[in-house]
């Protein structure tokens, strides 16, 4: 009895988590991200690390691999980049502006959330094809999307046009127009009012969209291989690199690219949020 006492007594004091059945839900939450994420990742480490150091980096390193990891990483880069600046414009017409239709082409920025990547892809192939509708204007002038790099950079900024806009836009209908208001009645101009008013609101959902284009369309496969022309050292694509390798039973191999993939993206991944961090802080501290 005098034992049980003190036990007792620590139980009561014990702080009570505010999250019921904290211990269970974080349980089954780390068993479904072993399963579904953390597992499968370790796999591919571990199917590559048996080619050892040196038969990773043969892989990793041959010149049509550096080739494909470059087009598939500056390509996603280049299309976020540009979805960051013509998604936040798109965003804010929507938010701003009444005009017929609206609903209609507000509906149609989801369009490769629902379109099957392959179906997108061969879209974008006839659109942009020399003899395509939009490609037969622009071959004579000397300029050539499909089959060429430019064609992996228009899918991209394709594909990962919704996610800037549906992150940036809730963001704008919740800003104060007072602000601007204020702004302007101080005798800042629009330009001014953009960039130290509107931008540093925005800031923090646009870079989160700009990642989660750029992870979307840093792996991206089937919209891009139908436009690319999948030349070697020329317009492949990593995660065409890997099927080629899986259908020559060079299983070892494709996971090494696989690994190679997943540490270029998550060091990138890695500075993003660090750079979205500190765009917070500083917010916050002003």
């Amino acid at each position: 009895m005098t034992s049980a006492a003190p036990t007792t007594r620590a139980r009561a004091l014990r702080p009570r988590s505010a999250i019921p059945g904290f211990g269970l839900t974080l349980g089954f939450t780390l068993l479904y991200l072993s399963l579904i994420v953390l597992i499968p990742l370790a796999g591919v480490f571990l199917k590559s690390a048996s080619l050892g150091w040196e038969g990773i980096w043969h892989v990793v390193s041959s010149p049509r691999v550096v080739a494909a990891l470059k087009l598939s990483f500056g390509a996603a880069l280049i299309g976020a980049g540009i979805n960051a600046v013509f998604g936040t414009l798109v965003a804010w017409v929507f938010v701003r502006y009444q005009f017929p239709g609206k609903r209609f082409f507000d509906a149609a920025i989801d369009l490769p959330f629902a379109l099957p990547t392959a179906v997108a892809g061969i879209a974008l192939t006839a659109l942009y094809a020399p003899n395509g509708w939009i490609g037969q204007y622009l071959e004579p002038l000397g300029i050539k999307v499909a089959y060429s790099p430019l064609g992996v950079i228009v899918a991209c900024t394709f594909i990962s046009l919704p996610f800037v806009v549906r992150t940036v836009q809730p963001v704008l209908e919740e800003a104060e127009k007072e602000l601007e208001e204020a702004a302007a009645s101080l005798g800042a101009n629009r330009w001014q009012t953009i960039t130290r008013v509107i931008l540093p609101t925005v800031l923090p959902a646009l870079i989160t969209g700009f990642t989660l284009a750029f992870a979307r369309a840093v792996g991206e496969y089937g919209s891009i291989i139908f436009i690319a022309g999948n030349l070697p050292m020329v317009s492949e694509i990593a995660p065409l690199l890997i099927i080629i390798k899986l259908e020559e039973f060079d299983y070892a191999g494709a996971t090494a690219v696989a690994a190679a993939m997943l540490v270029l993206s998550f060091l990138l991944l890695l500075v993003i949020n660090g750079l979205q961090i500190w765009t917070r802080s500083r917010r916050n501290r002003k």
